[in-house]
């Protein structure tokens, strides 16, 4: 600020410690700024130092699988494991893994497969009847996602009829309170009841008496050396097959005679359409 005395024009001097002392309190905030950020900047370097060896580059996370999938497959595997030591310790019945289809390809392996998803795994031993479930998850764990196949020709034989026609005998059998074994209904429209075993065999003879020998019947007998497809697999890669009546413990291990419910079933079939 400026001022004259005498025509002498002069310049006013600063107070003693005004200049000074903002100086040096913004000198001191810099220093403590710039040694805030020193540490904090050594701080993130010590930290990152850590994080690896030297010469060392950090080494990518494999991805994980999501738990949802995780907990899904063990849920099915589980349910799987429990179905079959239902057949085996409940039923009294034999299992064999068997194969699966998806979008026509086998899981045995087999380009030329002629039942995709139909038949049992050649390589996988028979689950015995009588397995306990610590037994049969050891041995299904082998297998994991097999189908579960039923031997037929030990515990029962097996009467196959159209959807149609046994899903109608099944309503006249019941009607007429005979004895009936479990029964159930494949994803390619059949229907299988299970009988008392010799049947297969004797379905000719058996025809022969009830006078439907010369008859056209869409119905067939299963006997050793096949094998069905059990709930609640997937048959062909078609869907599962389900129940229409599910086991108990005396149509399980005392299916009917085929006598009992033949004359109903051939009925049927040659009335109903296929």
């Amino acid at each position: 600020m400026g001022f004259t005395i005498g025509g002498i024009r002069g310049t006013k001097e600063p107070r003693s410690g005004d200049r000074g002392t903002t100086d040096r309190g913004t000198t001191d905030r810099g220093t403590k700024d710039t040694g805030l950020r020193g540490a904090k900047d050594a701080g993130e370097t010590a930290r990152a130092a850590g994080d690896r060896e030297p010469g060392r580059a950090k080494e990518p996370k494999e991805p994980k699988e999501p738990r949802a999938a995780s907990r899904r497959r063990g849920r099915a595997a589980a349910s799987d494991c429990t179905a079959v030591a239902e057949y085996t310790g409940l039923w009294g019945w034999a299992v064999v893994p068997g194969a699966r289809a998806q979008d026509g390809h086998c899981s045995c392996g087999a380009a030329d497969c002629p039942a995709p998803g139909a038949h049992p795994l050649d390589f996988a031993p028979e689950v015995p009847a009588g397995a306990t479930l610590d037994e049969v998850t050891d041995a299904w764990g082998q297998f994991p996602g097999a189908a579960v196949m039923l031997p037929v020709g030990r515990a029962f034989d097996v009467i196959e009829v159209a959807e149609t026609a046994g899903r109608h005998a099944l309503v006249r059998l019941e009607r007429m309170g005979l004895p009936l074994g479990p029964v159930a209904a494949t994803p390619e429209g059949r229907t299988h009841f299970l009988v008392a075993p010799g049947a297969a065999a004797e379905l000719p003879q058996l025809l022969y008496r009830m006078g439907w020998d010369d008859a056209a019947l869409d119905l067939h007998g299963l006997g050793p050396g096949s094998h069905i497809t059990a709930p609640p697999s997937d048959r062909g890669g078609l869907g599962p097959v389900r129940w229409l009546r599910a086991p108990d413990p005396d149509s399980a291990t005392s299916p009917p005679h085929a006598r009992l419910v033949l004359g109903t079933l051939a009925y049927v079939a040659h009335r109903s359409p296929a």
